[in-house]
């Protein structure tokens, strides 16, 4: 935008010494220069505090599936990349081991209910001991409690989805056998309950981005429009500022100014979910200073979305 300005500055120049509407002295000879610190000192570097610029990138949560219980899979009923509703079902575990353990301890669990209350007729008629209903007592709250877990052992034979989403990168087939093991995921699930826009800032322009301000975006996924939104929140840490438990002592290294990441969230709700995670784009966030050059960094934006139809990177 510095450039078109200075240009089309140059251009009336031109024009205006051609058609002798102006003497090119001394001072006009010079005004390229003086136009140029004016536009850097006085437009395109406040640019950078009152509306800054900076990429953005989609993120959605992903949940690494690991089921609960070990065994065979008789059943993926799932598709990859198919929107699912929260509690629809991803795959099935043979239950038939299972639901074998909860008969054997169901049958356990009823007997010991009856020599309880057996016990516990005697003891009212004075002809048991105290200690024996408490015994039976201990018995039934321990089958009790192994019928639980038994039953949700059982129930957990039928992997559900955790939220709404989709399963990506789906390798998993009838017949598999999956284990319990938390580094042994069995499938991908993107969790597209909540979409995370991120958008880098250089840190000398992020002074004085706060929740609340407005924000315009574009994206390579829908080159030419432009979508408006809030700022949510300014990440208050980076990668480079995070100390993490170790027994060394502080290694030197060399410090870079690593862009903030700033959070937003756009006002059309039904185009962010039809965001695929990892979509690039541009975003602006106008703050509530230098407020004359909102109007170029807007006009600015409006050039990128439109050179997205053509630029891939």
């Amino acid at each position: 935008m510095g450039v078109a300005i200075f240009n089309i500055y140059l251009v009336l120049l031109f024009l205006l010494v051609h058609f002798g509407i102006v003497r090119f002295n001394l001072f006009w000879k010079a005004s390229p220069a003086i136009v140029l610190v004016l536009l850097m000192f006085g437009l395109l570097i406040p640019m950078g505090w009152g509306a800054p610029q900076g990429d953005a990138l989609v993120v959605r949560n992903a949940v690494s599936i690991v089921p609960d219980v070990a065994g065979e899979v008789t059943d993926v009923p799932v598709i990859a990349n198919r929107p699912l509703r929260s509690g629809d079902v991803l795959f099935k575990i043979d239950p038939t081991p299972y639901a074998a353990q909860v008969k054997a301890i169901d049958a356990q669990f009823k007997l010991a209910r009856t020599r309880l209350g057996q016990m516990t007729q005697l003891f009212e008629r004075d002809a048991g001991r105290g200690f024996d209903v408490e015994q039976r007592q201990s018995e039934v709250d321990q089958l009790a409690g192994q019928l639980e877990a038994a039953q949700w052992n059982l129930d957990k034979t039928v992997v559900r989805a955790p939220a709404d989403g989709y399963v990506t990168n789906l390798a998993l087939r009838k017949g598999a056998r999956v284990a319990n093991l938390p580094l042994s995921p069995v499938m991908a699930f993107i969790d597209t309950s909540d979409t995370i826009i991120g958008v880098a800032i250089n840190q000398n322009d992020a002074r004085y981005v706060a929740p609340g301000q407005e924000v315009e975006a574009t994206f390579k996924f829908a080159p030419g429009r432009i979508f408006s939104g809030k700022v949510e929140s300014v990440l208050q840490a980076i990668a480079t500022g995070q100390a993490q438990t170790s027994g060394t002592a502080v290694a030197p290294r060399a410090i870079e100014a690593a862009p903030f990441v700033v959070r937003v969230r756009l006002d059309d709700a039904d185009f962010v979910k039809r965001l695929p995670a990892g979509s690039a784009g541009t975003a602006a966030i106008y703050t509530d200073h230098v407020k004359p050059t909102h109007i170029v960094r807007r006009v600015i934006l409006r050039q990128v979305a439109i050179l997205n139809y053509v630029n891939p990177f």
